[in-house]
């Protein structure tokens, strides 16, 4: 039998771990001990050691498993995802089908019966392309401003959880922008005729200009009809900035949907993990995580992730209707830029506060699964990868 641990390294067992001593089978429970999701202690043989989380390799495999849980959860929920943007963006073929389940059922057989399953997950390269490295940065930066603005369990409150998660979907959405721009588009292509490629719709999104307005005219007393400029005059955008169409109502919408996602998610674990269900919603951990709060069993931290969609999703979706509107701006009508008010101030005028939940149906019934296969995918991706 092996020599017992020392006392400062038996404190360090997880809630409801069992501690052999002495001989024979008898065992005896550790005390509930207060925990962090932050703890940075690893028990290890002879010693204890204090994990790194600026460390490069902890960076990297948070990334590797956080790249992974955002492709896992995006497959799944490929085809809704098309069916919801085509409803958002108001596409004149599919503007019939809003309204009901039963109409998101229709758009899905008809999608499928045109163009086959392939157009189900229409644009969804563009969407894993930009998906690995937005889910890596934003669960890796998350990490990494968890472990400065909560330094220790004591700084551990909701608001900090908030900061931290809000911080972290601003700097992966910054980044990656472009490719949701892309993959939108593609998206929202429903002629099977003129299908436009990955590089096609990127050139036509870097020509795009925006649209001055006409110059009015005036007759003078000789009967002449001149030109009066307006007032004001602003040169046609091209290039580059129209792959950041629409990041304003973007940014906006993800600092609750970022700061909420992971809030609720972490509130809900520690409920979970609460003394009185520990022992039905929790495992023990590995001997290759670090992870001090004990792990959720699968059904449990399914519940979480998807409780975490649903509060998100509700708190920003008003900014995602916007937000998609201003980003196929360019593909429909006369090519007219608008800008975050004029895009809302439109979406009432068609159909009032309604107009900025059309979808949200469709959105729980993507949001919800896939951001529990999201964090699902994470917690266990990192125990595989023993961060």
């Amino acid at each position: 039998m092996p020599p017992p641990l020392p006392s400062n390294e038996a404190s360090l067992q997880p809630s409801g771990a069992n501690v052999m001593q002495g001989q024979g089978n008898e065992t005896r429970k550790s005390p509930v001990l207060p925990y962090s999701k932050d703890t940075t202690v690893a028990v290890q043989a002879g010693g204890s050691k204090r994990q790194n989380k600026q460390n490069l390799d902890y960076v990297l495999r948070t990334g590797l498993a956080g790249g992974l849980a955002g492709c896992a959860a995006k497959t799944i929920v490929g085809p809704l995802d098309r069916v919801k943007i085509l409803f958002q963006a108001s596409n004149p073929q599919f503007a019939k089908y809003t309204g009901s389940w039963f109409g998101v059922v229709t758009a899905m057989r008809d999608i499928n019966r045109q163009s086959g399953l392939r157009g189900l997950f229409r644009g969804h390269s563009a969407t894993l392309l930009r998906i690995f490295p937005y889910a890596s940065i934003k669960f890796l930066a998350y990490e990494q401003f968890r472990a400065v603005v909560i330094p220790t369990p004591a700084h551990e409150t909701p608001l900090r959880r908030l900061v931290s998660g809000a911080a972290a979907g601003v700097t992966s959405v910054f980044i990656t922008y472009p490719l949701e721009v892309i993959r939108v588009r593609l998206a929202f292509e429903t002629k099977h005729e003129a299908r436009s490629s990955l590089s096609g719709i990127c050139r036509q999104i870097y020509r795009e200009q925006q649209q001055q307005q006409p110059s009015s005219r005036i007759s003078t007393a000789s009967g002449t009809a001149v030109p009066v400029l307006p007032t004001t005059t602003t040169m046609p955008r091209t290039g580059l900035v129209n792959f950041y169409r629409g990041f304003s109502p973007t940014l906006a919408g993800m600092l609750p949907y970022a700061g909420m996602s992971f809030l609720t998610h972490d509130t809900a674990g520690d409920w979970l993990r609460r003394p009185a269900l520990a022992p039905y919603t929790t495992i023990a951990n590995p001997k290759n995580t670090s992870s001090a709060p004990p792990i959720l069993r699968y059904w449990a931290e399914l519940i979480a992730g998807g409780f975490a969609g649903l509060v998100s999703q509700t708190a920003s979706y008003p900014l995602e209707v916007i937000r998609r509107r201003m980003q196929v701006g360019g593909a429909v009508g006369d090519g007219h830029r608008w800008g975050m008010a004029e895009t809302a101030a439109t979406v009432w005028r068609e159909r009032g506060w309604r107009g900025f939940f059309v979808g949200l149906g469709i959105g729980y019934f993507k949001v919800v699964p896939m951001a529990a296969v999201s964090f699902y995918v994470y917690e266990r991706g990192k125990v595989v990868l023993g961060v």
